[in-house]
C-alpha cells in the first residue's frame, strides 16, 4: 500500500510539473518581450517620421505643379485679356490675321477633338476588353502590350507623318477633318487602352462570378456588369485623350489644319483651322508677329478654356456615374 501511495504521489508531481512548465515558459517569454516593446515603439516613431517626410515631399511636388499652373494661367491672362471680346470669339481672322477673331479655329479644334474621341474610344475599350477579359497570358499578349507601351512613347510629329502618308496620300482623304481626327485618334489610343484596362482590372472578380452563376453569358457579364462598374475609370482615360488631342499641333498641321480659311466646315472632308496651329502660325509665321502678340495669348486662353470645359463635362459625367454605382 505504501509503495502504491508513493508512486501515485510521484505521478501527480510529474503532472504538476508538466502543467506548470508551459506557463512558466510563457511568463519567461513575456519577460523577455518586455525590453523589445521599447525597440518596437522606436521603430514605429522612425517609420512615422519617414512617412511624414515622404508625404511632405509629395505634397510639395503637388504644390509646385499647382503653382506652376497658376503662374502660366496668370501670365496668359495678363498678356491676353485685352484680346478677349465677343467679336474675337465670333468672327473669322481678318487683315492678315492681325484683326478679327478665331471662330473657325474654335470650331475646327472641337471637330478634331470630338472626332478623335469618336475614333479612339470604341477601339480602345474593345482592345482593353480583349486584353483583360478574353486573351490568355502568353507571348502574343506580351507583344501586344509591348506595342501599346511603345506607341505611347512615339513623338506626336511621327504620328503626323504617318497620318500624312496613310490617311492623306494613300487613302486620298486630303487635308481634312477626317484625316486629322483619325491621326489624333491613333495617337490617343495607348492612353485610352491603358486606363480602360486598369479600370477593368479594378472590378472585383466576385461581380463576374455572381453574374455567371446566375446564368449570364460572358458577354452579358462584361456588357451589363463589368463595363458599368469600370465606366468612371474609362472616362478618366477619355479625359486624358481629349486633353492630348486638343492641344497637339504637329499631327494636325500635316493632316487637318491649314494656315487660313475663313469658312466653317460643312463636311468631314473639309480642311479647318485649329487653335494650336493658329497659335503657332501667329507666333512664328505671321506677317506682324509683335502686333499679334495679344492675339496669341488670347488664343491660348481660349484653348485652355476649351480643354478645361470639355474635361469638366467628362468629370461631371464621371461623378454622376460613381453616384449611381454607390
Amino acid at each position: 500500500m505504501n509503495s502504491l501511495l508513493v508512486s501515485k504521489r510521484l505521478e501527480t508531481e510529474r503532472a504538476g510539473n508538466l502543467s506548470t512548465g508551459p506557463k512558466t515558459e510563457e511568463r519567461a517569454m513575456a519577460n523577455t518581450d518586455r525590453p523589445l516593446l521599447g525597440g518596437g515603439a522606436a521603430y514605429d516613431r522612425r517609420r512615422n517620421l519617414k512617412q511624414k517626410i515622404f508625404f511632405s515631399l509629395f505634397r510639395g511636388a503637388a504644390a509646385v505643379n499647382g503653382i506652376a499652373l497658376l503662374v502660366i494661367i496668370y501670365f496668359m491672362v495678363a498678356n491676353g485679356w485685352r484680346a478677349i471680346s465677343w467679336e474675337f470669339l465670333t468672327q473669322p481672322p481678318m487683315e492678315s490675321m492681325t484683326k478679327g477673331g478665331i471662330l473657325p479655329c474654335i470650331v475646327g479644334t472641337f471637330c478634331l477633338s470630338f472626332g478623335a474621341i469618336l475614333v479612339a474610344l470604341p477601339i480602345g475599350i474593345a482592345s482593353a476588353i480583349y486584353l483583360n477579359e478574353y486573351a490568355r497570358p502568353g507571348k502574343l499578349v506580351r507583344l501586344i502590350r509591348l506595342g501599346i507601351n511603345n506607341l505611347a512613347g512615339v513623338p506626336s510629329v511621327v504620328f503626323g507623318l504617318f497620318g500624312l502618308a496613310f490617311f492623306v496620300v494613300i487613302l486620298d482623304m486630303g487635308v481634312s477633318i477626317a484625316a486629322g481626327a483619325l491621326t489624333l485618334g491613333a495617337m490617343s489610343l495607348p492612353v485610352i487602352i491603358g486606363s480602360t484596362e486598369e479600370a477593368l482590372k479594378s472590378v472585383p472578380d466576385t461581380y463576374r462570378e455572381a453574374s455567371l452563376g446566375l446564368g449570364a453569358t460572358k458577354w452579358q457579364t462584361i456588357w451589363r456588369v463589368v463595363l458599368p462598374s469600370a465606366m468612371p475609370g474609362i472616362l478618366t482615360g477619355a479625359i486624358l485623350g481629349i486633353s492630348r488631342a486638343a492641344g497637339e499641333t504637329a499631327p494636325i498641321m500635316f493632316t487637318g489644319a491649314v494656315f487660313f480659311t475663313p469658312k466653317l466646315p460643312t463636311s468631314i472632308f473639309n480642311e479647318v483651322m485649329a487653335l494650336p496651329y493658329h497659335i503657332y502660325v501667329l507666333a512664328t509665321a505671321g506677317t506682324e508677329i509683335e502686333k499679334t502678340r495679344h492675339l496669341q495669348y488670347g488664343t491660348a486662353i481660349v484653348l485652355i478654356a476649351l480643354v478645361l470645359g470639355m474635361n469638366l463635362l467628362a468629370i461631371f459625367w464621371r461623378a454622376r456615374l460613381r453616384k449611381k454605382l454607390k
